[in-house]
């Protein structure tokens, strides 16, 4: 992976939320390293802790909830360029109720959890980066709350297709589906009728 050009996203991406001083990207560039996975390797398995946080560089992964009985539950989907990673268990420091999978070959940035935590106790900078981002998280877990509890399955189809067009492309359907908790056979449906 070319780190360099990794890092240039990085910046790029967090330059767009919070943009910090010289020194604070200096220390915010050091604690991050290099990672790849192939596809469906399981970077968090539920009962672990979360030690990384995670930035995308490339690929597709998604953090899902599974039952005893095998039910699966699709939460999140994270690809380039976006943090990642099972953010409750990452910050609380407990085991996950959670697996992160990788969904297609992935390249990644990741900085240890106390590497992360000690510069965000000692950058002000930083803290109101780590700050805002997961503000925005919250934000857009909130709307995906509303968006379950309250559409329709066309609906909730629609604002798919509004808000992440090309995840059509890039993702299997059948985790589509799951995420928006409609059947298979109903996404099919509304793949075949609904035009944006």
């Amino acid at each position: 992976m070319d780190t360099a050009s990794a890092l240039a996203q990085l910046h790029d991406f967090t330059q767009r939320i919070v943009p910090l001083q010289p020194q604070e990207w200096e220390a915010f560039f050091s604690i991050w390293s290099p990672m790849e996975a192939s596809r469906k390797t399981l970077l968090t398995k539920a009962g672990d802790t979360e030690r990384y946080l995670y930035f995308v560089v490339e690929g597709i992964q998604r953090i899902y909830y599974s039952k005893p009985d095998g039910k699966e539950a699709t939460l999140v989907f994270s690809y380039a360029p976006s943090f990642a990673g099972v953010i409750d268990s990452l910050l609380l420091q407990q085991p996950s109720r959670y697996y992160m999978e990788t969904l297609t070959q992935s390249r990644f940035l990741r900085a240890h959890v106390q590497q992360w935590q000690q510069l965000v106790a000692t950058h002000s900078g930083i803290a109101a980066l780590s700050h805002k981002a997961l503000l925005l998280a919250m934000s857009g877990i909130m709307e995906r709350m509303t968006e379950l509890q309250c559409f329709t399955a066309e609906e909730k189809f629609r604002r798919l297709l509004q808000r992440s067009p090309h995840v059509l492309q890039l993702i299997p359907h059948k985790y589509l589906a799951n995420y928006l908790s409609i059947d298979a056979s109903t996404f099919s449906k509304l793949l075949g009728t609904v035009r944006i």
